[in-house]
């Protein structure tokens, strides 16, 4: 059963000229490189170290390189749209110098933590900023084809989503986050936290725990999440970032049930990163009780770095008026960033104690 599957996403109507704050590597992998596809025009580029803007700008024809926000936005030609790269801790700084009214994506996580989160929030309210969170998962061309079909009914009433990740993932290339406090969930696991709500809405309540290496000085490599969405629905991720034993047995996938059908995404971006393998999308679809074979689609594109033509392009569409919904909003992301302030929680907290057997031992 072969199915046209739409899910390349709809480009802005009208041009707006993108500044980009921050020069790290992502904007160099992923930013860049997504924008060159979809033709929107970077207008310019700021970074407290110059060089590492002009670098980039150099490599990517970027006609201007700033030496701040201030001069970024003074120098801001009609209806451009910035694109916060910095890490969170300079978030309200860069978000308070932008000109009330803008349109801003910014790079997840929506802080570093969920106090963080709001005062963001408030900022972006107070502003009355036209602002989204860079959850660019959400964007990712196997993601949209898995909710085209999903959105269809074709695999049925969803009652079962998955994500597994169990990889070798070099931190070290990471020098920025691979300190953080909160390394597993706030910096990766997030996405697919951000996933799930996407498809499922909030849950009632999630179980979780977050897990140290114990020959690694990492806060944590490997994290499990379980989310509460009632009697049939099961949605879990489960990553391990420490499975260094060869590519054998290594996975990344995510994984949909539905009553008629069933997909599943591998996720070839986390396999040998950061140079990745192929993704690979399939399907299979229930008809009069008896299941197709699994077919096997061929997508454009990945994660990185085509999934970030699509937070842009919904926020510019959004900015001009052709879309209605701000798909990554931060009035959204909140309740992500509220997810994950219980997943530490529940991790800090523990399960439920064992009781009311006895072990008896008999000599």
């Amino acid at each position: 059963m072969s199915i046209d599957i739409k899910y390349k996403p709809e480009l802005p109507e009208t041009k707006q000229p993108i500044i980009i704050i921050g020069a790290g590597g992502i904007v160099a992998d992923a930013h860049l490189p997504a924008y060159k596809i979809a033709g929107f025009e970077v207008f310019g580029i700021v970074n407290r170290t110059r060089e590492r803007a002009q670098k980039l700008a150099d490599t990517f024809g970027i006609p201007n390189v700033f030496n701040t926000v201030a001069e970024a936005v003074a120098n801001a030609p009609e209806n451009a749209v910035y694109d916060l790269t910095t890490m969170p801790a300079q978030y309200i700084d860069a978000l308070n110098q932008l000109p009330d009214g803008s349109a801003v994506l910014i790079q997840k996580p929506m802080g570093d933590d969920f106090a963080q989160a709001n005062e963001i929030l408030e900022l972006c309210k107070a502003k009355n900023l036209k602002a989204a969170i860079n959850f660019q998962l959400r964007f990712a061309p196997f993601v949209s084809a898995a909710r085209y079909l999903i959105d269809k009914g074709l695999i049925g009433e969803l009652y079962d989503m998955e994500v597994r990740v169990t990889i070798k993932t070099p931190w070290e290339i990471f020098p920025h986050v691979i300190i953080h406090p909160r390394l597993e969930i706030q910096y990766h696991s997030i996405h697919y936290v951000d996933l799930i709500r996407s498809f499922l809405g909030n849950p009632q309540s999630v179980l979780a725990k977050t897990l140290k290496h114990p020959a690694k000085d990492l806060s944590s490599s490997r994290s499990t999440i379980l989310f509460d969405y009632g009697d049939t629905m099961h949605a879990v991720i489960n990553t391990n970032h420490d499975h260094d034993f060869g590519p054998n047995h290594q996975e990344s996938y995510i994984k949909w049930e539905g009553t008629n059908g069933a997909i599943v995404a591998k996720i070839g971006l986390l396999m040998d990163y950061p140079h990745g393998v192929p993704d690979v999308f399939e399907y299979c679809i229930v008809e009069k009780g008896k299941a197709h074979e699994w077919q096997t689609v061929k997508l454009d594109g990945s994660w990185f770095p085509e999934a970030f033509i699509g937070t842009m392009a919904n926020l510019m569409r959004f900015n001009e008026g052709s879309a209605a919904v701000l798909q990554t909003s931060v009035e959204d992301v909140i309740q992500t960033m509220a997810v994950v302030e219980s997943a530490y929680k529940s991790s800090d907290i523990g399960g439920v104690k064992v009781s009311g057997f006895e072990l008896t031992v008999k000599g």
